[in-house]
């Protein structure tokens, strides 16, 4: 996948304290944190690593999103307010104690819109075997680049899931049909690169929006 849920957080800063419950809970219990180290009461027997919390996921604390940069221990992580770049330096929330966190995740989510940008490619996803030039997954450099239509189209299908539960002209339907309208936008836009030749360089660039048509 091109992106984590931090990235979706990038988008939408309230996105796993209003509408997470859509997701899979990885981890709902207390904690505290000291500098940007984050300290957890582990809930029913799941800790961070037993839940598989790691770098890239978001943690709710006392009702404030955070970025989890690493999981340092069973019951400790290094957080952070949510960076500009995914590579600066990390932002220290403040210290608490005995607070509310959690673990969401959108990762099936991700998935599924992980699976349209492959098949808009031409690649299928997961194919051991594919056909003689085809193109496979591994053969995208510069993942980045997609990073975005990725993430709207991941937050299209959150929305859209949310507007089935509240109907109408709610607000998560407006939300909804936005990000349907953003993702359409970028899908015209962004940009594969494609190294055809196994020399770890790019040598195509492929509009994800444009149709490839081949003989098999």
């Amino acid at each position: 996948m091109f992106i984590t849920d931090r990235d979706l957080l990038m988008l939408e800063p309230n996105l796993f304290r209003d509408v997470g419950w859509l997701g899979q809970r990885l981890f709902d219990g207390t904690g505290g944190i000291s500098g940007t180290t984050l300290t957890i009461s582990p809930s029913g027997g799941v800790n961070l690593e037993s839940a598989g919390v790691g770098a890239g996921h978001v943690v709710v604390v006392g009702g404030l999103p955070l970025e989890v940069l690493a999981r340092t221990a069973a019951t400790t992580a290094t957080v952070s307010k949510l960076r500009a770049d995914p590579d600066g330096a990390a932002i220290p929330p403040g210290n608490v104690s005995g607070v509310s966190a959690a673990v969401w995740t959108l990762r099936p989510q991700i998935a599924v819109a992980h699976e349209q940008i492959l098949r808009l490619l031409g690649i299928e996803p997961g194919d051991t075997a594919p056909l003689p030039g085809q193109l496979t997954e591994a053969q995208i450099v510069r993942p980045r680049s997609l990073w975005l239509l990725e993430a709207l189209l991941t937050l299209n299908l959150v929305y859209a899931s949310a507007a089935a539960l509240s109907g109408g002209d709610s607000p998560m339907t407006m939300r909804a049909e936005m990000y349907r309208q953003r993702s359409a936008a970028e899908r015209s836009r962004a940009v594969a690169y494609i190294d055809t030749n196994g020399d770890g360089t790019a040598d195509v660039a492929r509009y994800v929006g444009l149709a490839v048509m081949g003989r098999v």
